[in-house]
């Protein structure tokens, strides 16, 4: 199956429902977020980190870890750093687990890490939430935007709930069961539709480390931010 650009997805979204097109027409276009620059592993590594810290405790703690670990963040090069010298770093005694748990599978191949893969979404996710502290909605936020799936539909997700709400103007915000089926229509770029509903909360999803800060700390409610799109 031929790749499809964020364009061209957006283009036949918009072309389903009026509705949706306006939305897209006030928000502007989508943009794809900058990969992370260690690789699948390290934009995993660094949610793992992010979870439950605000933007600016994190990016500290994660930047004595990046300099413990050295010059490349690996399963080999994390698994070669002491317990004490990454606790030192700032780690907790649960996000050092989740990490060492994400570094021995990744290194023995339990959970296999490519930016292209054939898998589906549903299978990427299984394998990734064997991994310790990696539940199912950070799973979506890494095939989203870090494998730039198109079909990702974090049903589960307030944000995404209130602003599909706030879009079609809906009197209730929809349960995950009814946003699932409000869904189908927009089957295989489900993830377009999920960025433009917190895009229209003012939050436009900018990037895969921002909304993983929120993950546990105010589940499902994204952070305003001033622009509508990056």
């Amino acid at each position: 199956m031929a790749a499809v650009s964020l364009a061209d997805a957006t283009k036949e979204v918009a072309r389903r429902d009026r509705v949706l097109a306006k939305a897209i027409a006030r928000l502007g276009p989508l943009e794809h977020s900058p990969r992370d620059p260690d690789g699948p592993f390290g934009a995993l590594a660094r949610t793992i980190v992010y979870q439950q810290l605000a933007s600016r405790a994190a990016q500290a703690i994660y930047t004595r870890v990046r300099a413990t670990v050295g010059p490349a963040l690996t399963p080999q090069s994390l698994a070669a750093a002491s317990d004490e010298r990454l606790r030192r770093a700032g780690l907790s005694a649960n996000k050092l687990a989740s990490l060492r748990d994400l570094a021995a599978k990744v290194g023995d191949g339990t959970v296999a890490l490519t930016r292209s893969s054939v898998r589906s979404d549903d299978a990427l996710i299984e394998q990734l939430t064997t991994v310790r502290g990696i539940g199912p909605w950070t799973a979506q936020m890494y095939l989203l935007f870090q494998l730039r799936r198109l079909d990702v539909w974090p049903v589960g997700d307030l944000g995404v709930r209130q602003g599909y709400a706030l879009i079609w103007g809906l009197s209730n915000v929809p349960e995950p069961k009814q946003l699932e089926e409000l869904g189908e229509r927009f089957r295989p770029y489900r993830g377009i539709v999920a960025r433009y509903c917190w895009a229209a909360l003012g939050n436009p999803a900018t990037t895969y480390t921002s909304l993983s800060e929120r993950e546990t700390t105010r589940p499902g409610r994204p952070q305003k931010t001033a622009r509508a799109k990056q």
